[in-house]
Formats: structure tokens, C-alpha cells, sequence
């Protein structure tokens, strides 16, 4: 099945903010720990760079940093995290470098992932974000993060396998159960999921046509062809102990063909998974 570009809801310009920043905290809140699988991943990335810093891009309400800073930590990698969006979330920004103690920042105004401003320097990552952009976005993506010399990386929960389709059908049921859940609190998250039940109609469709969008292994090797002088590692990871995979893309700096990561990686799910995977980065 082909990718199908279709119209989200949230990315329109008449969808309200309250909308808008409520969908994005929900997202934030159902995958923050699913991308503990790509730690190790990106932590290989960030140290063969040494890279200091990183620029998250469509962050969203602050994706799964708050989870995941700490985890790269844990394996010997300390960098500090800007967040940063096309239309900021600031509510839930403050609130991550609030709870990470001041190791997530962000930056307040508008920024646009196919033309980053010069003084926003680091390692660019999006999480559940790159399937917003249509072919054309994404190509640009990627080529501004190879004209800045800058490394890349990309994830996405899921593939479009029914499977993943499956999984999201029940998104409503989980939204009027999580609700009171999520923070940062709002009293217009309550109002558009209990007395005005638009947020789980919303969530639904929109996440339906996110999984129509998702960009599949193939295509995101088609995305970077004739991007020279880099090494582009893409493939997929499971969420263990579930079926579900993570697709992503890795490029850095190198002219040597890409060897696969994550095949070079201890299992983030085993009990020793960190001490494994210092070793692992001590070794090279």
C-alpha cells in the first residue's frame, strides 16, 4: 500500500489551539516511553559526532525527552535538548524544562524543520513528526541537515501494517481513560473530551491518517538519495515485549556506506542493557 498524504486535522490552520495542544499533549503522553528502544541507537549517533547538543524539531508538547534525556545519560551521553516547533506548544515546553530541571530548554518562536535558523546548532531529531510532511518537506528536511553538516535523526511509532491500524482504532477508549491523566492540566482538555466530546473523534481520525502517512523503509531510502558525504542508517526496531516496530532514519557526517546500528546494539528490554551498552561505546 502506498503512502497517502491526506488532511490532519491538527495541522490546519482553523483547528483551535486548545485543540491543537490538546492532541499534541495525548501524543506526548501514550509514546513518551515507547522510544526507549531507540536510546541506544541514538546514543551511538550522538557520540560517534561528538555531539554536545540537540535540536528537536516538531516537537510537539515535548515529545519523549523527558523520558529518554535521562536514559542517554545513563549510557555516558550528556547533551543538552532544545525543543522547538512549527506552532509551540510553550505550556507544555515550560513544563518539561521545569520537571528536567533545567536540562530541556526550547525555543518560544516558530521553526520551520526544511529552513532551521542558523544560531539553532545541534544534532536534529523529530519523534512523530516527520509523517506531517509531504514528500517534497521531507526531502527538504533532510537536505538542510546535510547543507548545515548537521546529524539527523528520525522516529516514528509504527509502520502501516494492520497491525498498527489495529492498535489505533481503539484511540478513542484510551483517550476518555487517560484524560485526567495527562498533564500539564487544562480545563478545555476536559471540556473537548467529556462535555463536548470532540477530542476522541479528533484523535481517532487523526491519528488514522497519520498511519496512511507514516513513511516506510523504502521510501525514506528514496528520500535520501543523491544526499552525498553522509551515511544513512534506516531501518526499524521493535517495542518489546509488543509487536509494534519503531521505523527510523540515522544520518551523520561519513562517506563510508551505513552499517546497521542497530544490529551493533545490546537489547535495550535485557537487565543489563546499559552496562552492555557502555561497553559497547567504550570498545569504539
Amino acid at each position: 500500500m502506498k503512502r497517502v498524504h491526506l488532511l490532519e486535522i491538527v495541522d490546519e490552520d482553523w483547528c483551535p489551539r486548545s485543540i491543537r495542544h490538546a492532541v499534541t499533549d495525548y501524543c506526548r503522553f501514550v509514546t513518551e516511553r515507547a522510544y526507549s528502544p531507540v536510546a541506544p541507537l541514538l546514543a551511538q549517533a550522538l557520540q560517534k559526532l561528538s555531539a554536545r547538543h540537540v535540536l528537536d524539531l516538531g516537537s510537539g508538547a515535548g515529545g519523549p525527552w523527558l523520558h529518554l534525556h535521562p536514559l542517554l545519560r545513563e549510557m555516558g551521553v550528556d547533551v543538552t535538548v532544545c525543543l522547538s516547533d512549527h506552532n509551540p506548544n510553550l505550556e507544555a515546553f515550560e513544563r518539561a524544562r521545569r520537571l528536567s530541571h533545567h536540562s530541556l530548554t526550547f525555543d518560544p518562536e516558530p521553526v520551520d524543520a526544511t529552513q532551521v535558523p542558523g544560531e539553532l546548532a545541534g544534532f536534529r531529531t523529530m519523534f512523530s513528526a516527520f509523517h506531517h510532511l509531504r514528500p517534497d518537506q521531507a526531502r527538504a528536511v533532510l537536505a538542510d541537515a546535510v547543507a548545515r553538516r548537521e546529524g539527523v535523526g528520525l522516529f516514528e511509532c509504527g509502520d502501516r501494517s494492520l497491525l498498527t491500524l489495529g492498535g489505533l482504532l481503539g484511540t478513542p477508549v484510551v483517550v476518555l481513560l487517560v484524560t485526567p491523566f495527562i498533564g500539564p492540566f487544562r480545563w478545555s482538555r476536559l471540556f473537548w473530551t467529556y462535555l463536548v466530546p470532540v477530542l476522541p473523534l479528533v484523535l481517532l481520525f487523526d491519528t488514522i491518517v497519520s498511519w496512511l502517512r507514516l513513511y516506510s523503509v523504502s521510501e525514506l531510502r528514496e528520500l535520501t538519495a543523491g544526499l552525498d558525504g553522509y551515511q544513512w542508517d534506516i531501518s526499524t526496531v521493535r517495542i518489546k515485549p509488543l509487536p509494534n516496530k519503531i521505523t527510523y532514519l540515522i544520518g551523520r557526517r561519513g562517506r563510508a556506506p551505513a552499517a546497521s546500528l542497530r544490529r551493533r546494539l545490546p537489547d535495550l528490554n535485557t537487565p543489563l542493557h546499559r552496562s552492555q551498552a557502555k561497553a559497547a561505546f567504550t570498545r569504539d
